[in-house]
């Protein structure tokens, strides 16, 4: 028979990943960190939270061992520790979505009317990109961009769109992608574009799914 006192211990040891994640701005901080590493000042102004607090959480989830911290002269970098807190993000993810209720109202509350959206899967980008008939365009922030991106994707952060449409090819259609399922930007993207008379989708999630599923991937250094 086991000891009761070390099983207990190797359970709470397994969920001490969960304990990390119970909390909402914690889970904001993963799902910007599935884009690549950020310092602390820009994660930060991603959650829209002080420095000070922001700090704190990836503490936590530094001591959990979900995050990796370098330094940088007087800067503080932190990334996901491995692919594994991203899979267990889009999980837990997967998991609220099917079990929680009231989830889907808050999503529609944050992310407006979807209906009327066009939507690309991974599999038909990816058909689509071997035939070299589509513009894809990638509307998330920069450093994210270069920390990985979707090859051949032109980087215009949503902010910027509508004064730059002018570098979006007018030949082709264009699918837009951003941070993932619930990432408000792909969706204002087609809305811009749409209403300029240009085709467009926003991909089905967005670029953690697409580099997790082993589709290819190009980053700058």
């Amino acid at each position: 028979m086991g000891n009761p006192r070390a099983k207990a211990a190797l359970y709470d040891a397994l969920a001490e990943s969960a304990r990390a994640l119970a909390n909402g701005r914690r889970a904001e901080l993963i799902d910007v960190l599935a884009q690549g590493e950020r310092p602390v000042e820009e994660l930060a102004a991603e959650i829209d939270q002080s420095v000070a607090n922001t700090s704190h959480h990836l503490q936590r989830l530094l001591h959990s061992g979900l995050v990796r911290k370098r330094r940088a002269g007087t800067r503080s970098y932190y990334a996901l520790a491995s692919p594994a807190v991203a899979n267990l993000w889009q999980a837990m993810r997967s998991a609220a979505e099917e079990h929680v209720a009231g989830l889907k109202r808050l999503a529609e509350d944050y992310l407006g009317d979807r209906s009327t959206l066009d939507t690309m899967t991974r599999d038909e980008l990816r058909d689509r990109l071997r035939a070299g008939d589509v513009v894809v365009l990638d509307v998330r922030p920069q450093p994210e961009y270069r920390a990985g991106h979707i090859p051949g994707a032109i980087s215009i952060p949503i902010h910027h769109l509508q004064e730059r449409l002018n570098e979006v090819d007018n030949g082709g259609e264009v699918v837009a992608y951003c941070r993932g399922p619930y990432c408000v930007y792909a969706d204002e993207a087609v809305r811009i574009l749409a209403a300029h008379g240009r085709p467009a989708y926003r991909l089905e999630d967005g670029f953690p799914e697409w580099a997790l599923t082993g589709h290819p991937i190009e980053r700058e250094t």
